[in-house]
């Protein structure tokens, strides 16, 4: 129980960002399909796919608001720098994925930093409950990518 009491419920406008972020390429992918959208074929994965949504939403939820009572300020710590390295990772996957270069890389790309920009982040900010919920998520976020499009 000592572990809930570190914790308060709040609003971080940092973690809003960083998901809004994360889901900027997404909408604009949702809205104009790339040359070769390989993203748009059914998955083969439903039940991850469906516990990794489970996951992601409640990642987001505690980077939005759950907030640990002794983190510091946000400042560019190693972690922070990380975080936006894996976010510039990720456009790069999608700016190539637009640009019809569609291999294990790519997805590779658009698979593994966003999962990495919410752990780092969440770590940064003391946030242990966002840390594991985005750890599971990236595990089946991995698996969604490696047997719909690698395997």
């Amino acid at each position: 129980m000592k572990l809930f009491k570190q914790y308060r419920f709040g609003f971080d406008f940092w973690g809003l960002l960083l998901f809004l972020l994360m889901m900027l390429p997404n909408f604009i992918w949702f809205a104009v399909p790339a040359p070769n959208d390989i993203l748009r074929a059914d998955s083969v994965t439903p039940v991850v796919d469906a516990i990794g949504s489970v996951f992601q939403v409640l990642t987001v939820a505690c980077l939005c608001f759950v907030i640990h009572k002794d983190r510091s300020k946000l400042r560019f710590s190693t972690l922070i720098i990380a975080t936006i390295i894996c976010v510039a990772i990720y456009y790069i996957g999608w700016i190539l994925y637009y640009t019809a270069n569609v291999n294990p890389i790519v997805i590779f790309l658009l698979t593994l930093p966003p999962c990495l920009a919410f752990i780092l982040f969440a770590a940064d900010r003391k946030n242990l409950p966002a840390v594991v919920f985005a750890t599971v998520f990236t595990v089946c976020h991995c698996i969604f990518g490696v047997v719909n499009f690698v395997g």
